[in-house]
């Protein structure tokens, strides 16, 4: 069993915490994903597991065995850096059997893992070049056929993705997923990319401040935001978020909309009557009154707001709206009418829309 378990993991510099008491369980074969803005604590996480960073306090346990004093080469780990590092004095062949060499693997044994790896990858034909003569693609591949020949318990991957080109990123991203799925090797890995967070994981570890916000499947994420700051980072474009008031039997009253809360949601909103809250809706769930079937209009649901600017995206255009004091991003079908400095008729799909607590930021539903 290749579980990897985190009690209270927490990492302290001087007065900074940089991780505060991380607890999970990352299940044998499963592919988790840390992310979240940049300093939020993902790598420093992610280091320590692998035993590069000295832990403050807490546990780290791989498979049944603690490992918080144990060293990296014996935690039957492997890990793919950004950066590739490659030794560019080194052929293909060498710098994927390297790590066998210095554990003294038997020669007929590293070739034969280094030629298996190399076949997963699509590396046969490049194993005796440099790596200077190969693209950053080819590179990264090479850097996770290094990791997969050690055949290691857990993979530890520290956005190895974010050197490539936008086009080679999603291929590479594809080819990951398939490998993973083939290897079943635990894999832990860390983006701020949510989009390759939502597309690659089984679950993530959403944090932001050395904190954990929320751990989920990426749809219970997306669906389901534990607070605010999960909503607005979760999601293309972000959510919208719209300060309003509650009002007796369920009105949400933004101002220049009024709005209703679906009705299974009413009775959380009891406790707000009367208070502000923060409305979130994301732009997908934004409709052009005259276009769509999807949500039917009603008095509960519809709102005006006058178009700023116009960005045709092919099968959807995103218009940028202003509603009051309120700005909006919504994602509407590419036929829509809407023009620019003109008002349109939306509804909202209120069965997918949010409140937030204004104080704690914590989702009311």
């Amino acid at each position: 069993m290749a579980q990897v378990i985190l009690n209270n993991l927490t990492k302290t510099y001087k007065n900074v915490t940089a991780v505060n008491e991380v607890n999970l369980e990352i299940k044998d074969k499963e592919f988790m994903v840390f992310v979240g803005p940049s300093g939020c604590g993902k790598t420093t996480c992610l280091r320590m597991i692998a035993g590069l960073e000295e832990i403050t306090s807490g546990e780290i346990h791989i498979g049944d065995k603690l490992v918080n004093d144990v060293s990296p080469k014996d935690r039957d780990i492997a890990m793919v850096f950004q950066n590739y590092a490659l030794y560019p004095h080194m052929s293909v062949y060498d710098n994927m059997s390297f790590g066998l060499k210095l554990h003294k693997v038997p020669k007929e044994q590293i070739k034969s893992r280094v030629a298996e790896a190399a076949g997963l990858l699509g590396l046969t034909d490049l194993l005796n070049r440099k790596p200077k003569q190969l693209s950053g693609g080819q590179r990264q591949r090479v850097a996770l056929g290094r990791a997969i020949v050690r055949e290691p318990s857990v993979f530890l991957m520290d956005e190895p993705l974010s050197n490539l080109d936008a086009k080679l990123r999603v291929q590479t991203r594809a080819e990951l997923i398939k490998l993973h799925r083939r290897l079943g090797i635990t894999t832990i890995y860390v983006t701020h990319d949510q989009v390759e967070a939502m597309t690659m994981g089984d679950r993530i570890m959403v944090m932001c401040g050395g904190l954990v916000q929320q751990v989920d499947t990426p749809l219970g994420l997306y669906n389901k935001p534990a607070n605010k700051f999960v909503a607005g980072f979760i999601g293309t474009p972000s959510m919208n978020f719209l300060t309003v008031k509650i009002e007796d039997d369920g009105i949400i009253n933004g101002g220049c909309f009024k709005v209703k809360a679906p009705a299974d949601k009413v009775g959380l909103l009891k406790p707000y009557i009367g208070k502000e809250v923060e409305f979130g809706i994301r732009p997908e769930d934004i409709f052009d009154k005259n276009l769509t079937n999807l949500v039917q209009a009603t008095s509960d649901n519809v709102a005006k707001a006058t178009v700023e600017v116009i960005e045709p995206m092919g099968s959807i255009v995103t218009l940028y709206l202003s509603c009051g004091t309120h700005s909006m991003v919504a994602s509407i079908d590419a036929e829509t009418h809407a023009k620019e400095l003109q008002e349109v008729d939306l509804i909202f799909d209120m069965a997918k829309t949010h409140l937030f607590d204004k104080d704690t930021e914590l989702a009311i539903y």
